[in-house]
């Protein structure tokens, strides 16, 4: 992985444009080789250890199973949402593995984004033949 001087986020500056295109180009190579390896029909458990081993092994910072805390009208409350996957503090991944995606899994990628105010990221089924028919990129204000 060569992303130079566009690794600006690990000096806590906002990612740019070119920098978050270059992480999306190793998040999808990544879910291709997943996908290709263990082929669809497993726990989403197990694509999510095997997203976070192929990122790590491209050299990015993942972190998983990170929480969300929730506010209302300023309040925290009692409630943690959870994001599947975090690459690099900038992209969330929300991985599935089920029969199909629908409106509800797009409306859960959209409220993280909002909620942790990051620009990017993708909802990503594994339970599908091809996985570009799985694979979609979400965007928040970029």
């Amino acid at each position: 992985m060569d992303l130079g001087f566009e690794c600006l986020i690990r000096f806590g500056m906002s990612a740019s444009v070119n920098y978050l295109n270059e992480l999306s180009s190793i998040i999808l190579k990544s879910a291709i080789a997943v996908h290709q390896e263990m082929g669809p029909g497993l726990l989403e458990s197990v694509y999510q250890q095997c997203m976070i081993l192929e990122l790590r092994n491209q050299g990015l910072v993942v972190n998983q199973m990170v929480p969300v805390r929730l506010h209302y009208k300023g309040t925290p409350i009692n409630k943690d949402y959870i994001i599947d996957i975090l690459v690099e503090d900038e992209i969330i991944l929300e991985l599935k593995s089920i029969e199909g995606l629908l409106k509800i899994h797009e409306a859960q990628i959209l409220s993280y984004l909002k909620l942790t105010n990051k620009r990017l990221g993708f909802l990503i089924n594994f339970n599908v033949p091809l996985l570009k028919h799985g694979f979609r990129r979400f965007v928040n204000n970029l």
